[in-house]
């Protein structure tokens, strides 16, 4: 339960904490098929280029989900590096630049785990174990070796953009689709989007070839709802000695409406 915890609490996946440590996991990655693009003429042509580039990511900007309050219920169906299956149902309630709050419930309903994050803090109620687990907001990091931070996490949930860097190297296009690849600190990213500017899919490659880390994030069945584009249907993959599989299905969600975030800590609960 604590690792598929760390899944929704970090990026819903993009990297995994280990089961009951918070132990940075150190992956060897095999990487996957690259997008195929195109590089930047010089001459004339390149400035057709990089208005186009730059018209393509206000097009994603103005996608941005910009939000007060956001609640969720989403089916988790997880299948870990250790092969094992799950499927469970979790809750997921933020205010923006605020809090994070997730409660992850199995069989018959029963609450396993409980989630509270906060610009600086890190907070999990583990109901299986009785035990509290309370970490500073570096907890992220720590156990992703990623730049994550209450917003970041915010956004990989909302389905906004994470790690694109203005560094476009290079471009593709068809009548359907557009494909960015950037180069940041982190990764060299492959973004494809619809010419409307959707994200359909997002795969992330480590700069870093010691740890050649592979994160693909795929976007679909977009709903419009209350003048909001949301992926209802999400796919994460994590390539590695073994692999991370993670899909979340929205069944139901809400913008701006008034939430509360309990976290009360039972007395009998022993502190991590």
């Amino acid at each position: 339960m604590m690792r598929l915890t760390a899944v929704l609490v970090i990026a819903i996946g993009l990297m995994m904490a280990s089961c009951r440590s918070t132990r940075k996991i150190q992956t060897a990655i095999a990487k996957k098929d690259t997008v195929a693009v195109v590089h930047m003429p010089n001459g004339p042509t390149h400035e057709d280029s990089m208005n186009y580039i730059k018209e393509t990511l206000a097009k994603v900007d103005a996608g941005r989900i910009n939000f007060t309050t956001f609640s969720a219920k989403v089916n988790v169906d997880y299948q870990g590096t250790d092969n094992k299956k799950y499927d469970v149902n979790a809750q997921i309630r933020m205010y923006k630049d605020s809090v994070i709050w997730i409660t992850v419930t199995a069989i018959f309903g029963i609450e396993g785990l409980r989630a509270y994050i906060t610009k600086d803090s890190v907070k999990i109620l583990n109901k299986q174990d009785k035990t509290y687990t309370a970490r500073s907001v570096a907890y992220l990091q720590e156990i992703t070796a990623l730049p994550l931070d209450l917003r970041s996490v915010q956004d990989i949930l909302m389905g906004n953009p994470v790690f694109l860097d203005t560094n476009i190297v290079s471009y593709s296009r068809t009548d359907n689709s557009i494909s960015l690849v950037s180069i940041g600190n982190w990764f060299k990213h492959f973004l494809t989007v619809t010419q409307a500017g959707k994200i359909e899919n997002s795969k992330l490659d480590d700069r870093d070839p010691s740890r050649s880390r592979t994160c693909n994030l795929s976007y679909t069945e977009y709903e419009n709802k209350k003048g909001v584009d949301f992926s209802t249907k999400r796919r994460i993959t994590v390539s590695e000695k073994s692999n991370l599989d993670i899909k979340l299905d929205f069944k139901s969600y809400d913008f701006n409406e008034t939430l509360s975030f309990p976290f009360n800590i039972p007395k009998s609960y022993k502190r991590n």
